[in-house]
């Protein structure tokens, strides 16, 4: 069995820098998570540390949280990830380009498979866990994939230490922060994308804010290259 050869440089490099690349999937995380927690009761789908305290909070009883639901966003996440590092596994040894392609066109299939329950069965219950279960799982396994890309301070779910970083590596801190811009870039992301899918789920329901963040991670997954 003969072994793959490696991909050209050139072609590794044609198309969009994953930075640019991962800081657009942050925005799609704010829009995902938007659509989870104000239209899924109170759940996130992308940022299981926020997750695993509201499941604090359901266990305890606080009104208007539920254990189901977190407990499905949690399972499923992890599921996604799981599998995230299968693929990892298998095609992370090979064109960084092709392997964040395969996962990103992964993820807007995903999304665009729970745009179309929110459009075809809106407000059921079955919906709800629908949209939980497939969107913690698309987030699962682009977590994954991007844990294994390595790339400083661009998480795409969570900023808790890309704050302080920004805090800590400031002027007023030791005055180290030399990716400050890059950090500054990916709160700026989040806040985008969770004020717009607010804004969408407000006002046009959970199928439209789903399709947009389909048709963004559709569109990363043809222009992305393996270059940082």
């Amino acid at each position: 069995m003969t072994t793959p050869s490696p991909p050209a440089p050139e072609q590794e490099t044609r198309g969009v820098r994953l930075v640019t690349v991962l800081l657009a999937l942050t925005v799609v995380s704010g829009l995902i998570d938007a659509v989870s927690y104000l239209g899924l009761g109170r759940v996130f789908t992308a940022n299981m540390t926020g997750n695993v305290v509201v499941l604090g909070f359901a266990a305890a009883g606080a009104p208007g949280f539920s254990v189901p639901l977190t407990a499905t966003s949690l399972a499923c996440f992890l599921l996604g990830a799981v599998a995230g590092g299968r693929a990892a596994a298998r095609f992370g040894g090979r064109s960084r380009r092709g392997w964040a392609r395969r996962i990103l066109a992964t993820e807007a299939v995903l999304l665009g498979g729970s745009a179309a329950v929110a459009f075809a069965w809106p407000d059921t219950t079955a919906t709800r866990y629908a949209l939980i279960a497939l969107t913690a799982f698309a987030l699962g396994l682009r977590n994954a994939t991007v844990r294994k890309l390595g790339i400083a301070d661009l998480t795409t779910t969570v900023l808790t230490m890309t704050l302080t970083g920004l805090a800590s590596e400031s002027r007023l801190g030791d005055a180290t922060g030399h990716r400050s811009p890059r950090r500054t870039a990916a709160v700026v992301a989040m806040v985008a994308g969770a004020c717009l899918g607010a804004w969408l789920v407000l006002h046009q329901g959970l199928g439209l804010p789903l399709l947009v963040a389909a048709a963004a991670s559709g569109v990363l997954a043809v222009v992305t290259s393996g270059r940082e």
